[in-house]
């Protein structure tokens, strides 16, 4: 078995297939493949484990399957590795019918004898729901996405009926539930390839050298410099079109948009805003905007004594100029925020009441809340562009002047990412700018896994808010069969969000691509990037 990702003490070390640094040749990348930008680097290849970056954006859905996937305009379920599906009257037991002969990659470390079948479905969900199952704890065993839509209360049990037939028991009816197993973390891994690490005593590699069913395959891997993924040819929907695609993972900022317009670089993911007008210019390259589900907010620590008090999140919320904001660092992608739902969410309801700039309001309750003298809070701020935020740093500066503008002095607190799962390590953070990507087009995929108390209790609910009112229309909302009953409940959700501000919505911000004009194929989502398997090079 050749080796070439360590994985020690739940990190990557260095352990590659190629030196460490070398340059990655461009020319000889162009004939059979492309280069794609723009993100960091993996904290691990396993998109069970995290619930954002590089890994269940953009690499999952060329590593992995799963047994659904979310139609592009619809948003609603459809089939992928289960090729239809059962659902009893009660909504509580589900039954997939499997594809056949759905191969997995062969890769430098592992040879499959075998086809995809149930048992790799019921390891691959029950490694998530079972602590009694040998890969449970291998590496941080946190599972923080499902965590956060209370996954592992949902599930009850996944059994193999068959060869080809699997049946999910859930504790309760669950209307989002078909939804969440359509996205880039409900992946299905190999039972074959995990029995051989556990016998081997390499449990870790399952997460380090992944093996799915994908169109690519992990070929090699420098930490910080690239990951290269190469062509799948048993990929079960037809043989990509590109033989490799690598990601350069070296730098940020400019520096990628040089590459770009250099061409060392074919794909620039999230451009920061103020390059649009330089990439639009330049006749070699194709910008594409999509909408995006997702939203820009600060959350706000509630376990401050000062925000504990729903007047001072109020304030917040009325000090901060979102107008502003758009012209500074959206350049006309973006759209101001009236409810954490974005406009294209059909239970979206739009506030302007609660939700609008109004510097006299905030500081009358600023000093009805004892706080005349004014404030001092931090906020922490990720370097890192996001769809829903293109220049968190400047997001940040006009925020903390719009703060500063009612009295509250702002300290800035910048790092890399922001990683939810850290929480408990930054007590000493009052605010934090970050925002929310859904990955499917449910409402339950913004509100549960943000601020409902079952995401507070696993520490992962970012203003450590708790309301029971909230969490039980929640909760109903995914049990009533009527659509005009589910609207009514997350209307209400909505308004006490909007009384009680543990997140204040800034602004929606579109998916941004920049491209050379000599690819095409390119699928359109507003989630997570698409399997580039049909993406191939004209001219």
């Amino acid at each position: 078995m050749k080796v070439f990702i360590q994985f020690t003490l739940g990190l990557f070390s260095l352990g590659l297939l190629a030196g460490c640094g070398e340059e990655i040749d461009h020319d000889k990348i162009r004939q059979k493949g492309f280069v794609y930008c723009g993100q960091g680097g993996p904290d691990t290849f396993n998109p069970q484990l995290v619930d954002s970056g590089i890994t269940p954006e953009t690499l999952s859905p060329q590593l992995f399957n799963t047994l659904l996937t979310l139609d592009n305009k619809t948003y609603q379920p459809k089939p992928s590795l289960a090729s239809s599906w059962q659902v009893n009257q009660q909504g509580t037991e589900y039954i997939f019918e499997l594809r056949k002969n759905v191969q997995f990659q062969t890769t430098a470390w592992f040879t499959p004898s075998r086809a995809m079948n149930a048992d790799d479905v019921v390891f691959s969900f029950r490694r998530i729901i079972d602590s009694t199952n040998p890969f449970h704890y291998v590496g941080s065993g946190l599972y923080p996405w499902f965590s956060g839509i209370d996954f592992q209360n949902l599930v009850v049990d996944v059994v193999a009926l068959s060869k080809h037939r699997v049946k999910f028991t859930l504790s309760r009816p669950d209307n989002s539930f078909l939804s969440n197993i359509a996205t880039s973390h409900a992946v299905i891994l190999s039972k074959e390839y995990a029995g051989q690490l556990e016998i081997s005593d390499e449990k870790g590699m399952l997460d380090s050298h992944p093996v799915g069913t994908g169109p690519f395959y992990l070929a090699e891997y420098q930490v910080n410099d690239l990951i290269r993924l190469k062509r799948h040819n048993g990929y079960w929907g037809g043989s990509p079109k590109m033989d490799q695609v690598v990601f350069d993972i070296s730098q940020r900022g400019t520096g990628t948009l040089a590459k770009l317009l250099r061409k060392e670089c074919d794909v620039l993911n999230s451009p920061l805003s103020s390059q649009l007008p330089i990439i639009e210019k330049n006749e070699h390259v194709e910008l594409t905007a999509k909408p995006a589900m997702n939203i820009s907010f600060v959350a706000v620590n509630t376990s401050h004594p000062a925000l504990n008090d729903a007047r001072v999140r109020k304030a917040l919320n009325y000090a901060i100029n979102r107008q502003n904001i758009l012209d500074s660092v959206y350049y006309g992608t973006g759209s101001q925020a009236y409810s954490v739902l974005p406009p294209s969410s059909w239970a979206y309801h739009k506030d302007a009441v609660h939700i609008r700039y109004d510097r006299n309001y905030a500081i009358a309750l600023l000093r009805e809340a004892g706080y005349s003298k004014g404030l001092e809070l931090t906020m922490s701020v990720p370097l890192e562009p996001k769809a829903y935020n293109p220049s968190p740093r400047k997001t940040a500066e006009l925020i903390q002047a719009n703060l500063a503008d009612v009295g509250i002095k702002l300290k800035l607190m910048t790092d890399d990412r922001f990683d939810r799962s850290n929480l408990s390590e930054n007590t000493y953070i009052d605010l934090y700018l970050t925002g929310w990507s859904a990955h499917t087009g449910d409402p339950d995929n913004f509100f549960r896994p943000l601020l409902s108390c079952d995401s507070k209790r696993a520490g992962l609910n970012v203003s450590s808010w708790c309301n029971p009112d909230f969490d039980f229309l929640l909760d109903l909302a995914l049990e009533v069969d009527k659509p005009r009953y589910r609207l009514n409940l997350y209307k209400q959700a909505q308004n006490i969000l909007n009384e009680e501000f543990p997140v204040i919505p800034l602004n929606h911000g579109m998916q941004m691509q920049a491209h050379d004009r000599s690819l095409q194929g390119f699928k359109v989502s507003p989630f997570n990037a698409q399997p580039f398997d049909t993406v191939e090079r004209v001219q």
